[in-house]
């Protein structure tokens, strides 16, 4: 009897004892007005965005502010999340209008490419639901887009679901060529239109383990052609490039450096030759670092996690993902993790934020903005916990785009001081017209060649190193013509813009299907040792 009722005194104090220890009084839940922010952005700079912004906030208004977060996925997966958003919401306003969502609306209503006369009589019904989204107030409950890259912020501008924050009219000391420049060795820092503006700096590269790499008894790879080469089968860690912007970018780094060597090399200077015979090597290159993979994963930042825990020896990822991760597992002075961008291997690009369209809280969206690209904003990006203006608990290793902050003044408060990457952009140009109308579709090559035949692509590498790369062989592993520049823009490119979605599905079976027998003909053909 005691026993049970020993038994049944320990259950309660179980049961009620977090009640008990719980806060009397909850901050976020009580505070005066709120935030709704989506975002990729980790915990980290979450946690430090919302506690410097309250207290600024609180500071200019006296009112207290929470940020409600909103995390989806990453880039691929929020793009996906407002696109389906917005086109609930529109349906439901354009059928309080009094007219029908049909297949035309549906179409029509967030696409670019519908052009709008100058007299909206003349509309035709896909004309008249653009318009009609462009000049809603149509909104998702969201305020804010923060987090993603150039191309992911000019496609949400494109479509209509960002707006002018007015950050341009508000502070214009804050840009032109002694603030935020326009552009960067071809990268968009902000939208001229005011939709979007870059508030940190991005660059991609490499990281590795040390002690990996020193009992792998090789070098550290110093380049991207590195990571394709043969001893680091299975040693490699990459993330899908259709889940993930920021892997999307770095494949599309390796493209442009093979396009800007083949024209710098060329004796004609024949720019579309370049960057067709470009896009067949980077490729080409991607397929051998595909080859050395030990997985895709869904998410990027997985990448330098696993590099670091020597479950891989090197990976490719986002500057900051690597630098973060490094600190993550600094003991003393060093770290087994390193990051690095290989030179001229990489533009220097941004990540931006924006006000999405109908933005419940628009003034507290606008106020948000400010902060992030005021110096107290940009401070967080960089500087070290406990640095005058810094973060708290977490240094957050991203580079600020604010020049200011790279003056000698700030040099020992920052966790990078030796990074400069106005200076570093110098050495590579980014060519948005090489690559920039086909970004999805490279992610979609790299998945139906490199991914979905994965095992294939991997048994037919070892087969190649087995038998020392013979020629008839390799020649038939290497054979990217079913996916080579001419076929990415005029037979990929369009299938992947079609309304039908079948018409995508078709096209991924079919070209996986091709390399799968491919890599098995590639296979055989090095065993028979031809």
């Amino acid at each position: 009897m005691v026993r049970a009722l020993v038994v049944i005194l320990l259950l309660a104090v179980v049961i009620v004892l977090p009640f008990a220890m719980r806060p009397k009084k909850s901050l976020l839940a009580d505070a005066q007005d709120t935030l709704v922010v989506i975002t990729p952005h980790n915990e980290a700079i979450r946690s430090e965005f919302s506690r410097a912004f309250a207290a600024w906030h609180l500071a200019r208004t006296g009112r207290t502010v929470r940020v409600d977060w909103r995390m989806p996925g990453g880039t691929s997966e929020i793009a996906r999340y407002l696109k389906g958003e917005f086109f609930a919401a529109f349906g439901a306003h354009w059928q309080r209008l009094g007219h029908p969502w049909s297949a035309e609306a549906q179409a029509a209503f967030d696409n670019p490419s519908v052009s709008l006369p100058g007299d909206p009589a003349r509309d035709t019904p896909a004309q008249a639901a653009r318009r009609a989204f462009l000049g809603s107030d149509t909104g998702i409950g969201v305020d804010v887009l923060f987090g993603g890259g150039a191309y992911d912020f000019s496609a949400q501008a494109s479509a209509g679901r960002l707006v002018a924050s007015g950050i341009l009219r508000r502070h214009p000391e804050w840009f032109g060529k002694q603030g935020i420049p326009p552009e960067v060795s071809g990268e968009t820092f902000f939208d001229p239109a005011g939709r979007w503006t870059g508030a940190a700096i991005s660059s991609f590269g490499i990281c590795y383990n040390a002690d990996v790499i020193r009992e792998m008894g090789v070098s550290p790879p110093l380049s991207w052609d590195d990571l394709g080469n043969p001893q680091f089968l299975n040693r490699i860690a990459l993330a899908d490039p259709t889940k993930s912007g920021s892997a999307a970018k770095a494949f599309e780094m390796i493209l442009q450096q093979q396009m800007q060597e083949r024209l710098r090399d060329s004796r004609t200077g024949d720019e579309r030759s370049s960057v067709s015979e470009g896009w067949k090597e980077g490729l080409q290159l991607i397929q051998r670092v595909a080859a050395n993979a030990r997985y895709f994963t869904d998410s990027a930042t997985n990448v330098p996690v696993d590099v670091a825990q020597g479950d891989a020896a090197a990976g490719m990822c986002i500057d900051f993902y690597g630098r973060a991760q490094s600190e993550a597992v600094q003991k003393a002075d060093s770290s087994r993790l390193h990051y690095f961008t290989p030179q001229a291997g990489s533009s220097v690009g941004v990540d931006p934020i924006g006000i999405l369209r109908g933005a419940p809280h628009r003034k507290l969206a606008e106020s948000f903005v400010d902060f992030v690209l005021s110096k107290e904003g940009q401070k967080l990006w960089n500087f070290r916990p406990g640095t005058p203006g810094g973060p708290v608990h977490y240094a957050l290793r991203r580079l600020p785009i604010r020049k200011e902050l790279y003056a000698d003044e700030y040099a020992p408060f920052r966790s990078d001081p030796g990074v400069f990457p106005y200076e570093d952009a110098r050495g590579f140009v980014y060519h948005p017209g090489w690559t920039a109308p086909l970004f999805k579709t490279l992610g979609f090559v790299i998945r139906v060649a490199f991914l979905d035949p994965h095992d294939e692509l991997v048994g037919a590498w070892k087969a190649l190193m087995a038998a020392g790369f013979p020629p008839l062989a390799t020649a038939r592993f290497s054979d990217l013509s079913a996916v080579d520049y001419e076929a990415a823009n005029e037979t990929i490119r369009p299938a992947l813009a079609d309304a039908n979605r079948l018409v995508e599905v078709r096209l991924a079976k079919q070209l996986s299907d091709h390399f799968r027998r491919q890599y098995l003909e590639a296979q055989e053909l090095a065993q028979q040792g031809k």
